[in-house]
């Protein structure tokens, strides 16, 4: 049997309450202080707090007793539609028109519409058979003479397991065709030495350090130095020493590849043997950016994050012809799997990762 539940009736008030239980889990809403309606999602292995009209954002995700969440300088959402206004969420879909840093001719915000969309929909599913609890969102998006489409959000997880099923799909309203960017920004927290293991050449060919400055982050002295030599040589970054200089942030773009069944895989090794780990299909995002961010107000890395361009704005982008195109009536989909792996499922990934890679 399977429970459904129709966000818009409920009420998120001050005090937390649940509002569904079976299947294994505890669903509870609240409002933050803030003002801010979210959703927390209890399973047997820890919980997600979801902003259900606020760009379906996960704000946090804990498991296992341990937060997978990125540090940062916001202790709940903040309500604005300026990306950097209220940045600290595990989770957040960006696009879908746009992504990245605004060139000098893009007029799009930070990262495109989607992270602080207004989600106009949202529904809760707890399937009994299965085990599993759905988070489901949807957004539609308007704009006459340029865009008409409706995002669906869904977050999936299994009430045994410690890891998320994500997607997002896109359905082009118009009869004509549509320019889509896409990134999926996944903000885990770095473990000191911790290790970087993921199925890409470990080349400076395939892994291709970010030179460009965006104007949003001021340079220390050494950063660009720093980004020549990791340039160079990119194995450096792949035990996260707490020395290097991840400050303000250094990204990169790495050209992954599939298993047979077509996942990318990339994780970050804890000393102690678990992991935190990213999949996704290449064939639905076929870039992939990695983040790293270590300062001492702000410590996050993007392990992997799929997506359909580069990050340089809409403009750079679309010169490089690296975006997909929705044709009017069609629609676009991208399928993650994220979370926390135990030691000995991080050692079954890597055999994955080794084989694609020997």
């Amino acid at each position: 049997m399977t429970i459904r539940l129709d966000l818009q009736s409920v009420q998120f008030g001050d005090k937390e309450r649940c509002i569904a239980e079976g299947a294994g889990f505890h669903v509870s809403a609240f409002r933050y202080d803030s003002g801010i309606a979210a959703l927390r999602v209890k399973s047997r292995r820890g919980e997600i707090v979801v902003l259900p009209f606020v760009g379906h954002q996960i704000w946090s995700c804990m498991f296992d007793g341990r937060d997978l969440t990125m540090k940062s300088m916001f202790t709940q959402p903040v309500p604005t539609r300026a990306y950097l206004e209220t940045y600290g969420a595990f989770f957040i879909h960006c696009g879908a028109t746009a992504i990245g840093a605004p060139g000098p001719t893009d007029r799009h915000p930070l990262h495109g519409e989607l992270p602080l969309a207004p989600f106009q929909k949202g529904f809760v599913e707890l399937d009994e058979a299965r085990q599993t609890c759905a988070v489901i969102g949807t957004y539609e998006h308007t704009v006459a003479f340029s865009y008409h489409y409706l995002a669906t959000s869904r977050y999936v997880i299994q009430a045994d397991s410690s890891l998320l099923d994500v997607s997002l799909q896109v359905d082009n309203l118009k009869k004509t065709p549509m320019d889509l960017m896409y990134l999926a920004h996944a903000n885990f927290r770095p473990v000191d030495n911790g290790e970087l293991i993921y199925s890409a050449p470990y080349t400076p060919q395939a892994v291709r350090v970010r030179k460009s400055i965006p104007a949003h982050i001021t340079p220390k002295p050494g950063y660009r130095e720093f980004l020549e030599e990791l340039g160079v040589n990119p194995a450096i970054h792949h035990v996260l020493r707490p020395d290097l200089a991840f400050d303000p942030e250094v990204a990169m773009m790495i050209d992954m590849r599939a298993d047979k069944d077509g996942f990318a895989h990339a994780l970050m090794k804890h000393p102690g043997g678990a992991s935190d780990y990213m999949r996704y299909r290449p064939d639905q995002c076929g870039q992939c950016c990695r983040w790293i961010c270590r300062t001492p107000d702000q410590d996050a890395i993007g392990i992997a994050f799929p997506c359909t361009s580069e990050v340089e704005g809409y403009t750079a982008e679309k010169k490089k012809g690296l975006y997909a195109v929705v044709e009017g009536g069609k629609s676009w989909r991208v399928d993650m799997r994220m979370g926390a792996l135990s030691p000995s499922e991080t050692v079954a990934v890597l055999k994955e990762i080794r084989a694609i890679t020997a």
